[in-house]
């Protein structure tokens, strides 16, 4: 692509790569242009990047929410040709080259696409109000005051069925997300919390795991997902396959063979809807709204669009799409910086290949599952694995220190220091 010379006729300018969203795709693909002769835009609507795999320890009170997000500028800070912009896009205009967010239009050379996925409740929308998703820092914290509020409410509760209702946590999906939180809140209410109240036994406490589906954790072997079954119900969680929620309102959930659980908490991690990027760039997209991209990541007409991470649809390989998670939307930043200086020399990239690091999932202390293709681990050694997994992962190294620190106090005394009750349910 041939750059644009300024109004004076003067020498070309720099192309311009405009980068939509800074999670780990697109900051991967703004780091990989650090030395790049191009001038780089990032726009996000929040100040920060998130660590996403860590925010189910945010909403149990493992972590505060500082220790896996550091904001944006400061990543980039030392970068001289990124600059960040707080702000949140409407559209984007791609015959004039043009994002639209709420207080500018960016003009673009280059436009990189990578702006993540929501929780989704596949129609019932209205569930959102008593079974919140997990996503962004808002959401942990919010979960965390909701899983708090509930011991406290029922401490101060003289009524044994509400006490038992406040005591009753269900998780709705089986995936890593779902297995994490339901195993975080057994040994919240088990292990940490039990002896801090006088009137109740947190250890009676029941974390009900609903998964539609045959097992959970589905995208690993059965084998290892059996073994997350047992790992969990040895931490006390009931776990609940083929049956998925029919109903859900303040009083808990009905499931599909008319089962009625009573809860005061539930939490959805059911599934996810990519953001509204299909939409903007008038492109393709799946069911649950990733944009449907070539090879090269772009979507059909658009050499100069890179879509990246859980917005994009891109087959892995095998006939399967690449999974939405942290190390492919990485790799999928860093493949679409390289193929935007191969298009500035005049070469033709190569296809993306992703390339499968493994699959992890934590149940609780010392228990996890990873799937390392020929290599599976359950129990202790695939506990710390996943702890230097996303050590390593953690941006900045205070945040790995702290992080580290934080883990072996917890290790030792059991204790989880971040139990603060903020916002809507302060009393």
């Amino acid at each position: 692509m041939e750059a644009k010379r300024d109004k004076g006729g003067g020498p070309e300018r720099r192309p311009h790569v405009v980068i939509l969203g800074a999670g780990f795709g697109g900051l991967n693909a703004a780091i990989s242009l650090r030395r790049a002769p191009v001038d780089i835009t990032v726009v996000d609507r929040r100040n920060y990047h998130l660590f996403q795999p860590l925010l189910y320890q945010v909403a149990t009170a493992g972590l505060s929410p500082a220790q896996i997000a550091m904001p944006i500028r400061r990543i980039l800070s030392q970068q001289s040709n990124a600059t960040v912009l707080m702000d949140r896009v409407e559209s984007v205009d791609t015959a004039a080259r043009c994002v639209v967010t709420g207080a500018r239009r960016i003009a673009y050379d280059y436009l990189i696409v990578a702006t993540g996925a929501r929780h989704t409740y596949f129609g019932n929308d209205a569930w959102a109000e008593h079974a919140p998703g997990l996503k962004t820092i808002a959401d942990a914290t919010a979960i965390r005051a909701r899983i708090l509020s509930a011991f406290e409410r029922a401490e101060v509760s003289d009524d044994a069925g509400f006490r038992k209702r406040l005591l009753t946590f269900v998780v709705v999906g089986g995936g890593p997300t779902g297995v994490e939180l339901a195993g975080a809140i057994a040994e919240l209410a088990r292990n940490t919390v039990v002896r801090d109240f006088r009137r109740i036994d947190s250890s009676t406490a029941r974390v009900v795991l609903v998964e539609a589906g045959a097992h959970i954790l589905p995208t690993m072997p059965p084998c290892l997902s059996k073994k997350a079954q047992r790992q969990l119900e040895r931490l006390g969680v009931e776990v609940v396959c083929g049956n998925a929620v029919d109903a859900c309102d303040d009083s808990g959930v009905r499931l599909t063979d008319g089962t009625q659980i009573g809860s005061a908490c539930v939490l959805w991690a059911a599934g996810v809807m990519a953001s509204r990027a299909a939409k903007w760039i008038g492109a393709p997209a799946d069911r649950v709204g990733r944009v449907i991209v070539d090879a090269r990541l772009n979507p059909p007409g658009h050499g100069e669009i890179f879509v990246v991470g859980d917005t994009a649809l891109v087959s892995d390989g095998g006939g399967g799409p690449v999974p939405g998670v942290a190390p492919a939307a990485k790799q999928m930043g860093r493949y679409a910086a390289q193929a935007i200086l191969d298009d500035m020399a005049g070469r033709q990239s190569a296809p993306f290949r992703y390339r499968d690091y493994g699959n992890l999932a934590t149940i609780g202390r010392k228990a996890a599952v990873a799937d390392f293709g020929r290599a599976r681990l359950s129990g202790y050694p695939a506990w710390l694995v996943w702890n230097f997994a996303h050590l390593w992962f953690l941006v900045g190294f205070r945040n790995r220190l702290v992080v580290f620190l934080d883990w072996a106090v917890a290790y030792f005394r059991n204790d989880r220091a971040a139990r603060l009750i903020t916002g809507q349910h302060e009393v």
